[in-house]
């Protein structure tokens, strides 16, 4: 209840911060940006290419790979529950 009846110094306040912080930070000089010479810029010869040399998968492969990966959850859950 005492910031409302006091709402016109607060606001009077905010504005002598305000005012004098424009003015400040509109002296600051730019920031000093300058060009970088082509030579040291990098420039990339080729684009990386990954290649992946590797079978692909069976339908059964997939699934007992699958089975495995849950069944492992499955063991880490239950290990954090029992602590």
């Amino acid at each position: 209840m005492n910031i409302l009846k006091n709402m016109e110094a607060v606001f009077l306040v905010s504005l002598a911060i305000a005012g004098p912080a424009s003015v400040v930070i509109d002296a600051l000089p730019d920031a000093n940006a300058t060009r970088v010479p082509a030579a040291a810029i990098a420039t990339q010869q080729a684009i990386p290419v990954v290649v992946v040399s590797a079978r692909r998968m069976t339908d059964e492969e997939k699934r007992q790979s699958l089975e495995e990966e849950a069944r492992a959850a499955s063991i880490k859950v239950a290990a954090r529950s029992s602590l």
